[in-house]
């Protein structure tokens, strides 16, 4: 499989999580990559999650978003500039927000955040199957459910 990527700075403005997560998945969807439905819904909604929160909590900077293909999976990161490191959890039942990142979690094979000179970069991992025949099965799928 042939190596990808794909980057993009945006402002700190709502209107930039809808258009950065279209040009994001419209470039993911136009590599010859054959990837699952699976593996691109995933990655659409960590995109809009991770870029949701670096616009909520960036200070004025901007905010890149880089997803990379390889061999064995599709990494995405985003970083910003509000040195702030999100801390995830168990989302309150009660709240609006505060579930992103258990999403995240959830759904990724890896993730985690880092620090940098300017403020923090937040990833995640998605494992690519082996097989391309045999679909990634969400965490968040019961066996029984398929």
């Amino acid at each position: 499989m042939k190596a990808h990527q794909f980057a993009l700075s945006v402002t700190a403005t709502p209107t930039a999580v809808t258009a950065a997560r279209h040009r994001a998945v419209d470039a993911i969807e136009g590599w010859d990559a054959a990837l699952s439905n699976e593996v691109v819904h995933t990655a659409e909604l960590v995109i809009s999650e991770f870029i949701t929160n670096a616009v909520r909590h960036a200070a004025a900077g901007p905010v890149s978003l880089s997803v990379r293909l390889d061999e064995q999976s599709l990494r995405i990161e985003v970083c910003d500039d509000c040195p702030e490191l999100p801390r995830p959890g168990l989302p309150d039942p009660c709240s609006e927000s505060g579930r992103g990142l258990f999403l995240v979690a959830a759904l990724a094979d890896r993730y985690g955040v880092e620090p940098t000179v300017v403020g923090k970069c937040c990833w995640a991992e998605i494992a690519l199957p082996a097989n391309t025949d045999q679909p990634i099965v969400s965490p968040l799928v019961s066996q029984r459910s398929r």
